[in-house]
């Protein structure tokens, strides 16, 4: 019985992978490998900052987190739709963080997207080494006018 429960848990992605990673490997400097956005409702990755994006996720020992991502190749804008566009190809944001399993929690109080501010932004990772892989939330994403979506990042610690 135990076993068809548990095949049924893990078909169904009920279950999570029962890992606790330490949160203290996650303190640190971290640059920005690459960066895709997912699509729901069609499963299409779309390389929103490029296929090189630059950045850096800066998690502190008290709790402090800020992430800073913007395309490449970007330049400073001009006009109002330059402006516009600008915007459209960085993501910046900081807050509190908490370390609960496979996820860390962003009480966000600062961002380029006011939508953001006071929410929690929630992340799965995964730590291998010096290499972190992250996965956010499904929520709308203003890169992607607004069409929900979730980011599939890595990175590795800055040196």
């Amino acid at each position: 019985m135990h076993r068809i429960t548990a095949t049924l848990m893990v078909c169904f992605g009920i279950a999570r992978p029962a890992i606790a990673e330490d949160p203290a490997k996650l303190i640190g400097i971290w640059k920005v490998i690459s960066s895709e956005i997912e699509l729901q409702d069609t499963g299409e990755r779309i390389y929103t900052l490029g296929k090189n994006p630059i950045g850096y996720l800066i998690l502190t020992p008290e709790g402090r987190m800020m992430a800073f991502l913007e395309k490449d190749g970007r330049t400073p804008p001009k006009t109002d739709q330059e402006r516009a566009a600008a915007f459209q190809s960085m993501v910046a944001y900081t807050g509190t963080y908490r370390v609960e399993g496979d996820k860390w929690i962003t009480k966000v109080d600062a961002s380029w997207n006011p939508v953001w501010r006071g929410t929690d932004q929630m992340r799965y990772f995964k730590l291998e080494g010096d290499k972190l892989s992250v996965v956010t939330m499904w929520q709308p994403n203003p890169l992607v006018n607004g069409k929900m979506a979730r980011a599939i990042l890595s990175w590795e610690r800055a040196k």
